[in-house]
């Protein structure tokens, strides 16, 4: 019994003193190392150069008059088309309009690739309202090499939905579901190139009811 005992103090000794070298190899990491993990969360003093912005083919298209009708994306008031492009060119209007004063010292291009973009319904927008899901990834990239400066980030950008009499309100002052998408995605590009640590960008609307 007395060697088993012994036996297992010398284990728990070498426990211990697996943990306090894996403690001291953190705490003496090169200052290299500590420099890349801060790099990863801190945000970059970025000049925007360019940018592509895509919502893939792949992408599901509903034009159902639900509720919350199934699919990817959600677009109504545009007039019926290429649901994809209308809201391609929503993303590159926001972001133009959001990057107008990002000017840092590296010069960057935005890869955008559009994942969702729900806007309500006509049931939805003049009843109950809901959400506008929207959801991108962006990465960005040396405009000379093409080599990744900040990698890819899946991005969720959602904003409350007007519904019934405060859509109608709304509407009446020109604040329309694409007015206020825009603005939001123009609010949210800029923080993200800015200081992505900041809190989401309000999300209200420029009139309130």
């Amino acid at each position: 019994m007395k060697h088993i005992r012994v036996i297992a103090l010398m284990m728990m000794g070498l426990s211990v003193s697996a943990c306090a070298s894996v403690d001291t190899a953190t705490r003496n990491a090169p200052l290299e190392t500590q420099t890349h993990q801060q790099m990863a969360t801190a945000p970059l003093d970025v000049n925007i150069v360019g940018y592509n912005i895509v919502a893939p083919d792949s992408l599901r298209v509903s034009e159902a008059n639900m509720y919350y009708p199934l699919g990817d994306v959600v677009w109504r008031e545009d007039a019926p088309g290429n649901r994809l492009r209308q809201i391609e060119a929503i993303f590159k209007t926001a972001f133009e309009r959001g990057t107008e004063q990002v000017k840092g010292s590296v010069p960057v291009v935005a890869q955008i690739e559009i994942k969702r973009f729900h806007a309500l319904t006509e049931k939805a927008r003049y009843t109950i309202g809901g959400v506008h899901s929207l959801k991108f990834i962006m990465t960005l990239t040396d405009p000379s090499t093409g080599a990744v400066v900040a990698p890819a980030r899946l991005i969720e950008a959602d904003l409350e939905a007007y519904g019934g009499a405060k859509a109608i309100y709304h509407e009446n002052h020109g604040i329309t579901q694409k007015v206020r998408i825009t603005e939001h995605l123009a609010k949210v590009f800029h923080k993200e190139l800015t200081d992505p640590t900041r809190p989401e960008p309000e999300k209200t609307a420029a009139i309130q009811n």
